[in-house]
């Protein structure tokens, strides 16, 4: 058990070692070929940085990523991988094409269908119960096949759409996949290990070179499969860390699941909620993200980083160590803490707006800046007068 366990870990040093030697060789040649071919995301009014940044880090990430993963995991015994695998292409290749040129959001989420079909189809990726969640356990499989859809989509995107700020991203799939990696590690479950320490190794070397100032982008090529891996290896996690058989068992895996996703699902299915009951498509962009709130407040992409991360761990930490008051419990009170913060920062934002509205308004106004357009400005001028007078 021990020479297993000791091999084990080798594995996993050798994996993320190659997948991060790869990565980060490969990066530096990326950055130059995107500048060479003028391969840039460009700023507007809606993003965060201001000038153009090569948005191709995706290249590296799934260049390394996938060696590692060939190399180390045996297809043979895993035969499953080979569809993971093939979701993987079809999702980086829709990724870079929207890199390069754009893509509409209707051809993106086709692109994304058809790869949720392959993993679920092909690649046995189902939500076949809710755990207890709401009291419910099988479902039937109609629902079953809806839900893994709506799932896969949905966890896709949210690294996408938290893809908005420098590090953030890389930093909390880096987390994910190591969490994942230990936990499948633990329940002897080694091809599924190997696959979350081959991506974390190629994040860790996408970091260096996305910290800020960025000098690249991980881009959709390297969001939606970092979303898409995410999606696999939480259903995994639920579905096995829910059984009493495995040599680790989590109460409340569902809730636990949920957790270590929280940051960029909560807030993806926040924002994709407001664009909804605003009526507009769920995928028109914003500046609506928890990222563009802690911009708003002053925050450095460094410390919007570091606040994020931070948050998902509490998270994580609280739905563990409180798993064995149930999952409806544990998903209500992360719902409630999550939703109380945002109506703080909602409220501070808006107090903030209204201060600073009506300081420009009397600076304006002590000024003589403001033209006498109006009755009640040239009324409030004389009040000021009296009072000075007095």
């Amino acid at each position: 058990m021990y020479a297993k366990t000791i091999k084990g870990m080798l594995d996993i040093f050798l994996t993320g070692s190659v997948s991060f030697i790869i990565t980060f060789l490969a990066i530096p040649v990326i950055i130059k070929i995107a500048k060479y071919k003028k391969l840039y995301d460009l700023p507007d009014e809606r993003k965060v940085h201001t000038q153009p940044i090569p948005s191709l880090g995706g290249v590296g990430i799934f260049g390394g990523f996938l060696l590692a993963a060939l190399l180390s995991i045996p297809i043979v015994h895993n035969p499953e991988f080979q569809y993971f695998f093939a979701a993987a292409f079809v999702i980086f290749f829709l990724g870079l094409k929207d890199d390069v040129l754009i893509l509409t959001a209707t051809k993106k989420f086709i692109g994304q269908a058809i790869a949720a079909s392959i993993l679920i189809h092909l690649g046995g990726i189902r939500i076949e119960s809710m755990h207890g969640l709401l009291g419910i356990y099988e479902i039937p499989e109609a629902f079953s096949l809806a839900l893994t859809y709506l799932t896969i989509i949905v966890i896709t995107n949210s690294f996408n759409l938290i893809d908005g700020v420098d590090g953030l991203a890389g930093t909390l799939g880096l987390l994910t996949m190591v969490i994942f990696g230990v936990y499948f590690f633990m329940i002897d479950m080694h091809a599924y290990t190997l696959l979350s320490f081959s991506l974390a190794g190629s994040l860790v070397a996408f970091l260096i070179f996305n910290n800020n100032p960025a000098k690249i982008f991980m881009g959709d090529s390297g969001s939606l499969m970092v979303g898409l891996f995410n999606s696999i290896l939480v259903i995994k996690f639920i579905n096995f860390a829910s059984l009493s058989t495995v040599s680790f068992p989590i109460v409340s895996a569902v809730a636990v699941g949920f957790a270590i996703l929280f940051v960029p699902l909560f807030d993806t299915l926040r924002v994709f909620s407001i664009r909804i009951f605003s009526g507009r498509s769920p995928f028109t962009p914003d500046r609506n993200h928890f990222h563009h709130l802690l911009l708003d407040k002053g925050f450095s992409h460094t410390h919007v980083t570091l606040c994020c991360t931070a948050i998902n761990i509490m998270f994580i930490a609280l739905a563990y160590f409180g798993r064995h008051i149930g999952p409806n419990y544990i998903m209500l009170i992360m719902l409630l803490i999550a939703f109380t913060a945002l109506g703080v920062m909602y409220f501070h934002r808006t107090r903030r707006k209204v201060i600073m509205s009506t300081y420009n308004l009397s600076k304006a106004i002590g000024s003589n800046e403001i033209k006498q357009t109006s009755k009640v400005i040239a009324l409030k001028q004389e009040a000021v007068a009296v009072v000075n007078e007095d």
